[in-house]
């Protein structure tokens, strides 16, 4: 399948304006603040991953753009409780419906099972997402460098924060740490995945390992298999990783899952 960054986002943004047709922006905010205002602020994401040891962050997803279907009794409820018996510091959920079967409806339930904090996993450009994953109970969005400008960075973290949510701020280019770091999130995550050729190596999480910045959380993603991985990561200096093929690919999930976080 030939996919291009600017498909995945485009296909974001087509959705995006869908639910905006049946519901405003201005609807969705002023929901967004009210949970905000009782979920006491943001923080939650980003504490489950401080400390001692690397955390692991569990992804429930039903597809890829690569491989197609990646479980066929894909249960994103049943899979998040697993992941929260077994050893998950906090889990990511998938909510992006043309590639990866996900949906916020899967991103509400998860949130509503499992007492975690939940990451909303998708391609956000625009205030709108930010405060649907605050009405559907996540306590973090992703923001990817490499698609918002530093301006647009810096905004959206600050609009997550104003409705209670951290923000991991995603990048793959080294010249994108900049911005990361004036985002006002303090998360930095390295996606091992190059989304402009969907190649995964483990090591470029290595590698830029010695240029990020001295307290930030710092969270490796995608590719992430072994226990050997698990443990050079965490020499390196990581926080947390974000695990999500290698358990969803699995008969017995949560097997593996107690093995990488023993690692």
């Amino acid at each position: 399948m030939s996919l291009t960054l600017r498909d995945l986002v485009e296909a974001a943004r087509a959705s995006a304006a869908q639910r905006r047709a049946r519901c405003s922006e201005g609807s969705v905010r002023a929901e967004a603040e009210v949970v905000a205002a009782e979920s006491g602020g943001a923080g939650r994401f980003r504490g489950a991953l401080e400390g001692t040891g690397l955390a692991l962050i569990a992804e429930v997803k039903g597809a890829s753009p690569l491989h197609g279907t990646l479980r066929e009794d894909f249960q994103p409820v049943d899979l998040a409780r697993v992941y929260e018996d077994n050893g998950a510091a906090a889990i990511s959920v998938l909510t992006e419906e043309h590639f990866f079967a996900g949906s916020l409806g899967h991103l509400e339930a998860v949130t509503r099972a499992v007492s975690l904090p939940v990451l909303r996993k998708d391609f956000i450009t625009e205030f709108y997402q930010v405060y649907e994953a605050a009405v559907a109970g996540a306590s973090a969005v992703l923001l990817i460098a490499e698609i918002l400008a530093r301006a647009q960075l810096q905004e959206l973290t600050e609009a997550a924060h104003s409705v209670g949510l951290d923000a991991l701020i995603e990048l793959h280019r080294p010249d994108s740490i900049d911005a990361a770091m004036n985002a006002g999130s303090g998360m930095i995550g390295v996606n091992n995945r190059d989304l402009e050729t969907m190649k995964v190596d483990v090591e470029h999480s290595l590698q830029l390992a010695p240029i990020l910045p001295d307290g930030f959380v710092r969270v490796s993603e995608s590719g992430i298999e072994e226990v050997g991985d698990i443990r050079r990561l965490r020499a390196a200096g990581y926080d947390a990783a974000l695990v999500g093929t290698a358990l969803v690919t699995v008969e017995d999930p949560g097997v593996v899952l107690q093995k990488l976080a023993k690692g």
